[in-house]
């Protein structure tokens, strides 16, 4: 065992593979042996590996300025230029941009630019947030108390109350129907239960609302249709920030340049940009904001000398360069537009488990997708442990195919908007060995409760 601390990991169980390089769709191990990347990494290399284009904006760019920090107005024009494709292309009403190194960090700092922000409009008691049950917004301290995951709470004794965080339903459908509810129905239940919320709490103590357009970590939730506007109305009534996290859903990943566009998520007044930002090859993150924020902000920084917060590492040049490389490869070889071509054949294969004894729900957008696995089809009840979902990962692996569990027993796929027609048939090929073989285990471990 190394001296390394394994994030996200059991300690018990450390060191199950090692990668070595990466090629396309591709990675491999240390004896060699292939295996095609259905996560992405984790969500984020969206190029795949061994891009020379990224490789090659690196180092040129190291060559040039491998390093200059933001702070006290100090730029470069790599970091302006980023900027301002990003303001071009995001939903966002005259967007201004800040640089941080991760997801997590961003949320972080979209926490700390509400609290500034309310303050300088004369709303101090306006702070809290608005997060739903089983979401994803990281795990810094708080990020993570944003993040509605019990595996991320647990014995950290995160400051819930001081962040002001509220807590409403997970969109989930499948999971969160009462009996015989239509999604419409459901859909009517959640949103009154948001806008109860807020009356309760008062709407002049809320600021924002904050949402992955398709949840990732949570199990890659899909909201039914509707849900998004009666959220934005509901949040345009009561004067309260829709703050859209794009970590995961963001650059093409659901078939579209947002997760906001493919759900109908109308001129969001913050985003949280990442991963794909610049296709995971340097840590980088984007915290988006209206520009009638950013304004109202400016009077105050000068009262107090200075904004006071930002990263070594904000708008990292090299970090800045590689993003904009990524960006200029988006655009010229109409990825967003394969991924959602691909993502349709993607969605079409994955039916055809549908019928599987083990699998409860297939629901996904574009690249992104979860098999959930369940204990009773009919009744659609949960394995009781994330046993079966690790075994079917292990099982994936052993066939050359990474995947992930996510919420206990759903299998996500996440896999590189590179990836061709053929690569999906070996994802789906490689799935449906390591589903039968999971079921073997079900079975003998005798976990399939009887219809």
């Amino acid at each position: 065992m190394s001296h390394i601390i394994y994030p996200t990991t059991n300690f018990n169980t450390t060191e199950t593979l090692t990668i070595e390089r990466g090629d396309g769709a591709y990675v491999y191990d240390k004896q060699g042996r292939q295996y095609l990347e259905g996560m992405a990494g984790l969500w984020c290399t969206s190029l795949g590996y061994n891009n020379r284009e990224l490789i090659d904006a690196t180092a040129e760019q190291m060559g040039q300025l491998s390093f200059s920090h933001m702070f006290g107005g100090k730029t470069h024009q790599v970091g302006i230029d980023l900027a301002d494709k990003l303001a071009e292309m995001v939903p966002v009403d005259n967007a201004q941009i800040f640089f941080g190194n991760s997801g997590s960090d961003a949320n972080d700092t979209h926490i700390k630019m509400l609290r500034y922000y309310f303050n300088a409009i004369g709303k101090p008691e306006k702070f809290k947030i608005i997060a739903r049950e089983r979401s994803y917004h990281g795990v810094t301290v708080a990020a993570a108390a944003l993040t509605g995951l019990p595996v991320n709470h647990t014995h950290f004794n995160l400051p819930f109350e001081a962040i002001g965080v509220l807590r409403t339903d997970a969109p989930h459908y499948y999971r969160g129907a009462q009996p015989e509810e239509s999604e419409a129905e459901f859909v009517d239940r959640i949103t009154n239960n948001l806008e109860q919320l807020i009356i309760k709490e008062g709407a002049h103590t809320i600021a924002a609302f904050i949402a992955e357009p398709v949840t990732g970590a949570s199990g890659v939730i899909v909201p039914p249709a509707g849900y998004y506007e009666k959220v934005q109305t509901i949040l345009n009534k009561y004067d309260i920030l829709f703050w859209a996290d794009e970590v995961i859903t963001g650059f093409g990943r659901t078939g579209n340049d947002f997760g906001c566009t493919t759900m109908n998520i109308k001129n969001p007044d913050m985003m949280t940009l990442a991963k794909q930002l610049s296709s995971a090859y340097i840590p980088l993150s984007a915290a988006v904001i209206r520009g009638d924020m950013y304004a109202a902000m400016v009077e105050q920084t000068a009262e107090v000398g200075v904004f006071g917060h930002g990263y070594t590492y904000s708008g990292h040049p090299v970090a800045c360069a590689v993003a904009l490389k990524t960006m200029e490869i988006y655009q010229r070889d109409h990825m967003f537009a394969h991924a959602a071509k691909i993502g349709e054949y993607l969605h079409a294969r994955l039916q055809e488990f549908k019928d599987h004894p083990l699998v409860g729900e297939v629901r996904g957008k574009g690249l992104l997708a979860a098999i959930e696995l369940v204990a009773n089809k009919k009744t659609g009840k949960a394995f009781n442990s994330g046993a079966v979902g690790a075994f079917a990962v292990h099982s994936c692996q052993g066939y050359g195919l990474i995947v992930r569990a996510v919420a206990g027993s759903s299998l996500a796929l996440c896999p590189p908007l590179i990836i061709d027609e053929q690569q999906v048939d070996e994802i789906i090929e490689k799935m449906r060995l390591a589903l039968d073989e999971t079921l073997v285990f079900v079975m003998k471990e005798q976990l399939l409760e009887a219809h």
